[in-house]
């Protein structure tokens, strides 16, 4: 009797433990995103210039590995929000530029954040409510994530248009298998650091919401 009971006693810890780490990983979420949407919405209303690729990927890599270094302190909390504002920061030209060259520019933002919501909310829907953990799915998203990124950086360095459209395709599938990949490992035990969590949440949902975005311009733009 006492080594189930024992055996109870360590499942309910464990469970609190995982819903622990799930409600402070969407609280964290919620609030980096907030203050990603609020950059991005005044560089975008300053109309600020975009920083630049090469910027872009080394304050974004170095940014990330200051987040996974300093994920177990309290530091790691600055590192998150420093990151999600610098990539705020990225998104309010991006946005801008949509905003002037699209004449439906706004119904386009307004799709796009739509669409990445409704994703990650079903998404995250189906990791919870299977109860699967889907951390066979791991190598291959990675695996596909680095292909993507590699052809990222051809479409964008040699101008190749179609490319581009390919990439945007690969990473909705992508982004889209990683946010039940992570919810997975977070709801069985896989990942318990509610930093790391957010961490790659709010890159499959910027990546989702820059992916939609580029879509929808291509096939709803009214120039």
């Amino acid at each position: 009797m006492s080594v189930e009971n024992s055996t109870y006693t360590e499942r309910a810890q464990t469970a609190l433990a995982t819903n622990s780490v799930l409600r402070n990983t969407y609280m964290l979420l919620s609030a980096t995103l907030l203050f990603s949407a609020v950059v991005a919405g005044t560089t975008a209303a300053l109309h600020l210039p975009y920083p630049g690729f090469i910027i872009t990927l080394v304050g974004m890599f170095g940014l990330m590995f200051l987040v996974q270094a300093t994920s177990n302190s309290a530091w790691g909390l600055l590192s998150i929000f420093a990151f999600t504002g610098f990539m705020g920061y990225t998104l309010g030209p991006i946005i801008d530029m949509y905003l002037q060259h699209f004449a439906n520019g706004a119904q386009l933002v307004t799709m796009a954040m739509g669409g990445t919501g409704a994703i990650f909310v079903g998404m995250s829907g189906y990791a919870l409510a299977s109860g699967k953990r889907f951390n066979q799915w791991g190598g291959m998203l990675m695996m596909g994530i680095l292909v993507a990124f590699v052809m990222s950086l051809i479409a964008v360095l040699f101008s190749i248009p179609a490319l581009s459209l390919a990439v945007s395709m690969m990473f909705v599938l992508l982004m889209s298998g990683l946010i039940v990949y992570q919810t997975g490992e977070i709801i069985h035990g896989g990942e318990t650091n509610y930093i790391r969590a957010t961490l790659t949440l709010f890159v499959t949902i910027y990546n989702l919401f820059i992916s939609l975005l580029q879509l929808l311009g291509i096939f709803a733009g009214d120039d």
